[in-house]
């Protein structure tokens, strides 16, 4: 087996592969092609993945006829909004997924929970995932979710992250989360394995964990099913029937299918990576863009047993312990973009870019020294969905009454899907959330001629320079900006650095370097339109 250490040698010879080329692992003793099987913790879903698509064989279940609601998307975010309805007590609520559960993003996630961010909603979000999945579902169901709480560590490198840390322990304390800040000396007491000699100190709490998604959304489907929601499998959506009313507003009528029809008053759109796709059907923009992404999974280390997750958003990079091995990923200044979606994709995997994940490699073996020794043993590069701020997109879209989205989740649908699926629920039985839901509302978006679509370059034409931040230094914005905002300080709106250093530069003279926090929902690349349009009119933002 390859070692990280040689992963960083090789990348360097190692040619830039398309997005576009075929599925399997980069091997490191050669750069000829993809190989044929791919050694993942799913391995057994992987194999059965390359054969005949199941969907040819029918729907898992005969469709009803009607709906109240139909959630289109059976991945963490679609099973947590139709246990969530079910639990509010909606009747008629049925799931639809083209493949099986988890298939597309959800299934090869890695499922970390951490639960503190700098957002008090964003808390209580994290929070209820954690109740619904620790001990809720196995108090319904009897069954095990796969839930491990083996804690969380949050790197300090600078005094300045750390000062964000003791920010984000004070706001746990207001919500009952437990966290500590520990010294370096502490930090090596905790972790052994990890090198402390460039570090301030760290965050550590103790009920953070990981959930496995299998468990958790098959735990969650068969609780909403006991609750009368059906789910319904190897039934994708081929459109969606849409009608005027007599004051000329689009309402929603209804859903087609290869097996037939459901009339519907209600769609939910939690299609992650296909979520702009299902969007068309209705004549909906979702401003989403996939990506891949990826992390790798080590051989066996001594010592490593029951240590907590870790997270190092200088670095860039996280370490997720499973088993007795570890799982080295991160979010990339250059991430590949996935130009064309295939509908055809479920459980299969991209080629690992290793030039662009030499990055993750570096901050792993600087944080945890014995991994430039450590063997890896397999490699999982999967799709992924991201918005350009950096937040999820939810709630009922303005073009089309009856037409909610639960999507573009930047990799954390597992963590926040409990929370975000309450909501959600919430939303469409009440017609508004129980929190402030705004920062993700998508009603909140510019939807002028500005708004990016999928496979452009939509950063490039607003801001065609790179980002240089304290935390950060990527490359043009066009690639670098999704996954920029996945780290940095945080502002008290939740800007970055990444973006903030960025329009600080860009604004004019009458800006007086004020800083830029806020934003429209396009975040720290988009301004709020109060603020900016008297400091430098533009037409995309009017």
């Amino acid at each position: 087996m390859a070692s990280l250490s040689r992963a960083l040698r090789v990348a360097a010879a190692c040619p830039r592969r398309s997005p576009t080329r075929g599925l399997g692992p980069c091997n490191l003793s050669s750069a000829s092609g993809p190989t044929a099987e791919k050694s993942v913790p799913y391995q057994r879903t992987l194999k059965e993945g390359q054969g005949t698509s199941v969907v040819a064989q029918g729907p898992s279940r005969p469709l009803p006829s009607t709906a109240n609601v139909v959630v289109i998307g059976g991945g963490s975010l679609g099973c947590q909004t139709l246990y969530h309805l079910a639990k509010l007590g909606m009747s008629g609520a049925v799931l639809l997924e083209r493949e099986r559960l988890t298939s597309g993003t959800t299934w090869h996630t890695a499922g970390l929970l951490w639960q503190l961010r700098p957002s008090d909603v964003e808390v209580e979000l994290l929070a209820h995932t954690r109740r619904v999945v620790s001990r809720e579902l196995e108090e319904e169901t009897g069954l095990h979710t796969g839930w491990i709480q083996n804690g969380g560590l949050f790197i300090a490198s600078n005094r300045q992250r750390l000062d964000e840390y003791k920010r984000l322990m004070s706001l746990g304390k207001a919500y009952g989360v437990e966290s500590h800040v520990l010294s370096p000396a502490e930090t090596k007491t905790l972790y052994p394995l990890m090198n402390v000699d460039d570090l301030y100190g760290t965050l550590y709490v103790p009920h953070d964990g990981t959930m496995d998604p299998a468990g958790t959304c098959s735990t969650l489907a068969r609780a909403a099913s006991a609750r009368g929601a059906q789910v319904i499998e190897n039934c994708p959506v081929t459109g969606i029937r849409v009608w005027t009313d007599d004051f000329g507003v689009r309402r929603v009528a209804g859903v087609e299918t290869p097996h037939g029809s459901i009339q519907t008053p209600c769609v939910v759109n939690c299609a992650g990576v296909w979520a702009s796709a299902v969007g068309r059907m209705a004549g909906v923009k979702v401003p989403l863009v996939a990506m891949h992404h990826a992390y790798v999974v080590t051989e066996r280390i001594e010592g490593i047993q029951n240590m907590p997750n870790v997270r190092d958003h200088d670095a860039s990079v996280y370490l997720r312990l499973q088993g007795d091995a570890l799982s080295v990923g991160g979010y990339e200044a250059n991430p590949i973009f996935w130009e064309e979606v295939s509908d055809k994709f479920a459980f299969g995997l991209f080629d690992l870019d290793w030039e662009v994940f030499t990055q993750h490699i570096e901050g792993a073996i600087n944080r945890v020294p014995v991994l430039e020794k450590t063997g890896i043993k397999s490699t999982v590069c999967g799709p992924e969905s991201f918005t350009p701020d950096h937040k999820p997109l939810m709630g009922e879209a303005p073009e089309l009454r009856g037409f909610f989205l639960g999507c573009g989740f930047n990799s954390a649908g597992m963590m926040l899907g409990g929370g975000c699926g309450q909501e959600l629920a919430h939303w469409i039985i009440h017609g508004r959330p129980e929190k402030d839901m705004h920062g993700y509302d998508i009603r909140a978006q510019d939807s002028g001629a500005g708004a990016p679509q999928q496979g452009e370059r939509f950063f490039l034409c607003l801001i065609p320079v790179a980002v240089a931040s304290p935390t950060h230094t990527a490359g043009p914005v066009a690639r670098a900006a999704p996954h920029a905002l996945r780290g940095g300080e945080a502002g008290p709106h939740g800007g970055r650095p990444a973006s903030r250093s960025l329009q600080t530069a860009l604004l004019p003279a009458a800006a007086g370097g004020r800083p830029p926090w806020g934003g429209s929902r396009w975040g720290g690349l988009w301004r709020k339109k109060a603020w900016l349009s008297s400091v430098c009119p533009s037409p995309l933002l009017t």
